[in-house]
């Protein structure tokens, strides 16, 4: 059974039993804030997030950045608590508080003891709802902002999945880089991030979710009263983001020359939407070429010829398109042949597909690291949250499995053909 996502009046609540014994459940609210919890009895910890149906992508040109400094500022304090109140709320039971931005939402969130929830929501919602964003604060973490751009830019293996974006997407808003730029960061003022805050956190655009040992109508209570004022009117929850043209692509070859001890590589090109029924075998088949120490792309790259530690394939899922990568790294003199396979591999398997061997592992890889993923509350949380931001139904964990072992060798045989035999961009940085 499917939890339905977006049929549900202000008000009501709509209840589902999960596979693992957890039951979730969905509250509407008034002025379209969605509250989903999963609750676990058996455990003793809570995970509780704020989710918000803006990102990366959503920025025009000169706000490059603009989410992801948001997500920072709102750390700095709001009308009754400072940043040092914000962080020794949760420091003092032991908790866990963060946040990141990615390309289409943004995610704050705490980890604490069941008994602390209460004090999780207080202070998580006291966040996302009520910032002052104060000049002074929005220019210290300007600062800070510049200094991580400056650390991704000083570690190639991550400057390199930002090159790598840019190479297949170009200037577009997935092509950007979740941080920004270094002028673009510079060129945003208080006001702008002010707007930007007031115009986007809205309780249509929010999402609250809550796993562990938690209580839904108890949820439901808490957060009403933190978002005291502000659950009016009969505004809809916004719809999730799954509808839309492909993102343009235009792959490129870019070559970074760098004082590093390694050339890091990146090949692919783009892979399919979050929503493609196909999604499954692209997993299958990405486990398959180079998704663990038994694929093809470890064992000819590292276990046999010894050319590099790190090797690997991954995928990326957007609502209207994606990413399909073969990531190495390397010494400076072995690149080339280090590159030579992962062509090769990518061309076989496309030609080829998989054998009858590879297509179980692989299955059997999703499998267990979708379940192992789910084995603590945060990831129950994110599951839930998520989904329910970008998905218009939450598919139940045993679905989700029916579907990967439906896939077959010639689903698989068909998006390698699809996927691996589209133009491809090429990403190197190194001393050359």
């Amino acid at each position: 059974m499917t939890l339905p996502a977006r049929a549900q009046e202000p008000g009501t609540t709509t209840t589902i039993h999960t596979d693992g014994g957890g039951t979730v459940r969905r509250t509407v609210l008034p002025g379209g804030l969605r509250i989903i919890t999963e609750s676990m009895p058996a455990v003793r910890s809570a995970a509780f997030g704020i989710w918000s149906a803006v990102g990366s992508r959503d920025e025009a040109p000169a706000d490059a950045g603009a989410s992801h400094y948001l997500e920072h500022v709102l750390f700095k304090g709001t009308r009754r608590r400072t940043a040092l109140d914000i962080s020794a709320a949760i420091d003092a039971v032991g908790g866990d508080l963060n946040a990141f931005t990615a390309k289409e939402y943004t995610c704050y969130y705490a980890r604490v003891l069941d008994t602390d929830l209460p004090l999780a929501i207080d202070v998580v919602s006291d966040m996302v709802v009520d910032s002052v964003n104060r000049p002074e604060d929005v220019e210290a973490e300007r600062g800070v902002i510049l200094e991580e751009i400056h650390m991704r830019d000083d570690d190639p293996g991550d400057l390199i999945h930002d090159e790598f974006a840019a190479a297949l997407y170009g200037d577009t808003p997935l092509g950007r880089p979740i941080l920004g730029t270094e002028e673009s960061i510079n060129a945003l003022s208080r006001d702008r991030i002010h707007a930007y805050y007031r115009e986007h956190y809205t309780p249509p655009n929010l999402v609250v979710s809550a796993a562990g040992g938690v209580d839904h109508d108890e949820v439901v209570r808490l957060v009403s009263r933190a978002f005291e004022g502000r659950l009016t009117g009969d505004a809809a929850p916004a719809p999730p983001r799954v509808d839309g043209e492909p993102a343009p692509v235009d792959p490129r070859t870019v070559v970074i020359e760098k004082d590093t001890e390694q050339t890091h590589i990146i090949l692919g090109g783009a892979g399919v939407s979050r929503t493609d029924e196909r999604r499954f075998a692209l997993g299958v088949l990405n486990a398959a070429l180079g998704g663990g120490m038994s694929s093809r792309l470890f064992q000819e790259i590292r276990e046999k010829r010894g050319l590099a530690y790190s090797v690997y394939s991954y995928t990326a899922q957007y609502a209207d398109s994606g990413i399909f990568g073969v990531y190495a790294g390397c010494q400076h003199a072995k690149a080339d042949e280090v590159l030579t396979i992962c062509r090769d591999e990518i061309a076989r398997a496309a030609d080829e597909g998989l054998t009858d061997e590879e297509l179980e592992r692989g299955k059997g890889q999703l499998r267990g690291a979708m379940v192992l993923g789910l084995e603590d509350t945060g990831s129950r949380m994110s599951r839930i949250g998520k989904s329910e931001l970008v998905y218009e139904t939450l598919l139940p964990v045993d679905e989700v499995l029916a579907r990967i072992d439906a896939v077959t060798l010639d689903d698989v045989r068909a998006i390698a053909q699809d996927v691996l035999t589209a133009p491809q961009a090429l990403t190197m940085i190194g001393r050359f």
